[in-house]
């Protein structure tokens, strides 16, 4: 295949409705998305989260992806998260990246990245661990994007927060 589908991830601290901005783009520009795969792996987890389970979902992310963009009949879909999360993740429990996410972090680009404000209410889910960084949280993804030298726009807004993330692609699909 050498078409160039654009990558658009949508990203962010938890409970700041990346999941379901995800689905409801895909649906908007009738395209496919990739799941968050760590969603399904921890939810399959029977003991605590360790550096091998991190280093799992690293290639669980890319391999899903890679299975979206094989089947892709659009030249757009999107991710909800990456494995930039699985950085993040490792960064502030175990206090180390494995070298594997790191080596693979500048070779795996997107075109664009919504970056979700933590403008919503906490939402309690049993994968969500914590309510009460998520100011920590964004700056460490706009540290994080930053370093990626990535394209990207924080999305906000509580009614209107999908209309905000339609207009920011509609920017970047006019610019590209």
């Amino acid at each position: 295949m050498n078409r160039k589908i654009k990558k658009i991830a949508i990203v962010g601290p938890e409970s700041t409705g990346k999941s379901t901005i995800t689905a409801q783009l895909a649906t908007h520009y009738q395209t496919l998305w990739v799941p968050e795969y760590a969603r399904y792996y921890c939810a399959a987890l029977t003991e605590p989260c360790n550096l091998q389970d991190e280093i799992n979902m690293f290639h669980g992310q890319v391999a899903l992806e890679a299975s979206i963009l094989a089947i892709a009949q659009k030249d757009l879909i999107f991710c909800d998260t990456t494995f930039l999360t699985v950085k993040i993740w490792s960064d502030e429990v175990f206090g180390e990246t494995p070298q594997v996410v790191l080596d693979a972090l500048p070779e795996y680009r997107y075109d664009f990245y919504l970056l979700m404000d933590i403008d919503l209410p906490w939402q309690e889910d049993p994968l969500r661990d914590f309510p009460h960084q998520r100011e920590h949280f964004m700056e460490v993804w706009h540290k994080e994007l930053k370093a990626l030298n990535a394209n990207y726009v924080v999305v906000g807004g509580a009614e209107d927060r999908l209309s905000n993330a339609i207009s920011a692609v509609e920017d970047l699909l006019l610019i590209k």
